[in-house]
């Protein structure tokens, strides 16, 4: 997985995902006795036409073969996404990733599956944008809808807007996609508002809640309770696809957002819900962003394996020593000592009423106004 590389001064450090599999190991989550930790195959050509056109995926293949030889008008040798030998190997490889996790959950040999190295959500059916090339979180939920699920609900509690997934399935009634994110008016990809809806044959599949900069963990998970759980609810998906980026925390240096490590475990921990009251507990999670690379992005997904796992981790548990220390001798860097950063996560609940003058109360309104009568709920009290 860690040949998804884009270079050394790239913010998507494929140290991360080492970083992650290395916590993960030492807090013991691969061996518990209901985990199977798995190799994928890198997802075919044929896989990948599933949600990206042949030609794109050619002029991928063709980027790979010849970094000089880039495409731009396809997203392919820009800033956010340079060419580089093989990216179209490894990008197929963390697809096959997310493919894998939806084959397993499809087949019933799987409840619950996570790919943390995916969730590459910005990539759309024709172009590559921010740091992904192939839509991997779309590719699971393609692959669902194939093996028999009449609907799929997608989660996204990423920092930016999961803009790719929702296109790829705009017109499509049988997925709905669910974006929180901080507002497009100060951060890529500049979209992601509460009149985007869906196409014209699925009004209201497409759901988002535009979050103003500086929002927390009270104001945040007051907004994915005030907007989430009542539409899935209305929905009755079949299973759940979510996608973690974990960019919405207070130290990541691209993003405007306040959260904690301990809000993102609860964030975590509301899909978890989700999936155990309408789908039977299945559940596909993926990765995404996150570039605090050493001291939140381990602990965030870390939780985030363990939730899939059915095993939550405390936050106040101790970070393992050998890890630390792994992370000082390698990276240099001091990391923090618990699993959590001590925040308060209590939330104020939608049904005490709503501010007018509240930033965050009135993202939450228009997205309320915009989709909720479209799944037959009431804006003002559902």
């Amino acid at each position: 997985m860690t040949a998804y590389n884009f270079g050394p001064s790239h913010p998507m450090a494929p140290a991360r995902l080492e970083l992650t599999a290395r916590l993960a190991e030492s807090l013991g989550l691969f061996a518990l006795p209901n985990v199977a930790v798995t190799g994928c195959e890198p997802a075919t050509d044929k896989q990948l036409q599933a949600v990206h056109s042949a030609e794109y995926i050619a002029a991928v293949r063709r980027v790979s073969d010849d970094p000089f030889d880039t495409e731009p008008e396809r997203g392919l040798g820009t800033d956010d996404d340079p060419a580089f030998p093989g990216m179209h190997l490894a990008a197929a490889r963390l697809a096959g990733g997310s493919l894998l996790a939806a084959e397993a959950v499809v087949e019933g040999r799987a409840v619950r599956a996570v790919n943390f190295s995916g969730g590459l959500h910005h990539a759309s059916r024709e172009r590559a944008s921010g740091f992904c090339i192939y839509n991997d979180a779309a590719l699971a939920v393609q692959r669902l809808l194939d093996g028999g699920a009449r609907k799929v609900a997608y989660i996204d509690v990423d920092a930016h807007h999961g803009d790719g997934t929702q296109a790829i399935f705009w017109n499509d009634p049988r997925v709905l996609t669910i974006s929180l994110h901080e507002t497009g008016l100060m951060l890529f990809p500049g979209t992601g508002f509460a009149n985007e809806i869906g196409g014209p044959e699925a009004p209201g599949s497409a759901v988002n809640v535009a979050l103003p900069a500086w929002t927390g963990d009270d104001g945040w998970l007051r907004a994915f309770h005030a907007v989430v759980p009542q539409l899935v609810g209305a929905f009755q998906p079949d299973v759940i696809v979510s996608q973690h980026g974990c960019d919405s925390h207070r130290n990541d240096p691209l993003t405007h957002l306040n959260l904690s490590v301990d809000g993102q475990r609860e964030a975590a921990s509301a899909v978890a819900a989700l999936a155990a009251r309408y789908c039977e507990n299945r559940w596909v999670a993926t990765g995404g962003g996150g570039y605090d690379i050493t001291g939140v992005v381990p602990r965030a997904w870390s939780h985030l394996v363990a939730m899939v796992c059915g095993n939550p981790l405390p936050v106040d548990r101790a970070v393992p020593a050998e890890w630390r220390h792994y992370v000082r001798e390698r990276y240099g860097q001091a990391t923090p000592e618990l699993m959590g950063d001590g925040a308060d996560v209590w939330w104020r609940s939608w049904e005490v009423g709503y501010d007018p003058n509240d930033d965050i109360d009135r993202s939450v309104m228009a997205t309320r106004r915009a989709v909720f009568p479209l799944h037959g709920l009431d804006p003002w009290f559902d």
